[in-house]
């Protein structure tokens, strides 16, 4: 159970919600090395998204193997280029071979090395950032591509809620009081700015979607 929906709903959910994509491959793999990716029901929310949205340029802060990326292509029938950052060398190498797998190389770009430095020598502008990366690091990414982020782009936040430790102490691991911290500064953060609309969707880990409505 994740503290964030009840078991039951959350378990039905699971069972109801399908992306229409084969990625049972990666699924597999990523649960039989505890490699963590988006949930099912948070993929099946962002593949409606990209279609409403329709993006042509995407960024993405923490590649893994290669899972959200590959699903944003397919959801956009590959009419997008997706860059991606990751500093893990075996995640860049299992990523790859997936994106090989699925024939996205033309449309998914892996930027090898620590995003707090990367990001900061990416060029041109998104109309859609991901960060799902370091929890902890949010704020940071965060001001690092704001400004590469179109108006009118969005920016989706993934494990905001954090098993819902970020909700509520009751949850809350003491070993994990400073990222919890950090991303109750960050979400204050985003949810408070002015040239953001930002809503808290309680599903998977729980996702912040932002809504860029005009230049910081």
């Amino acid at each position: 159970m994740n503290n964030i929906v009840n078991e039951l709903v959350e378990k039905y959910i699971k069972q109801t919600v399908n992306t229409g994509f084969d990625l049972s491959c990666m699924e597999k793999y990523a649960k039989e090395h505890n490699v963590p990716i988006i949930q099912k029901e948070v993929a099946s929310f962002l593949k409606v998204l990209l279609k409403i949205h329709k993006p042509k340029r995407i960024l993405e802060v923490g590649t893994a193997i290669g899972y959200s990326s590959i699903l944003f292509a397919l959801s956009l029938d590959k009419e997008c280029q997706i860059i991606t950052v990751e500093r893990n060398e075996e995640m860049i190498k299992k990523a790859t071979e997936n994106i090989k797998k699925f024939g996205l190389q033309d449309n998914i770009t892996i930027i090898d090395g620590d995003a707090k430095e990367k990001l900061k020598e990416i060029d041109g502008n998104f109309d859609m950032i991901f960060l799902d990366a370091a929890k902890g690091q949010y704020k940071i990414f965060f001001d690092i591509v704001i400004d590469k982020l179109d108006v009118g782009g969005l920016l989706i936040s993934d494990n905001v809620l954090y098993k819902g430790m970020i909700a509520s102490d009751e949850f809350l691991i003491k070993r994990k009081k400073t990222i919890a911290k950090r991303m109750r500064e960050y979400l204050d953060y985003i949810c408070n700015c002015n040239y953001l609309d930002t809503s808290l969707v309680p599903i998977g880990d729980g996702i912040a979607l932002s809504y860029k409505k005009e230049k910081r």
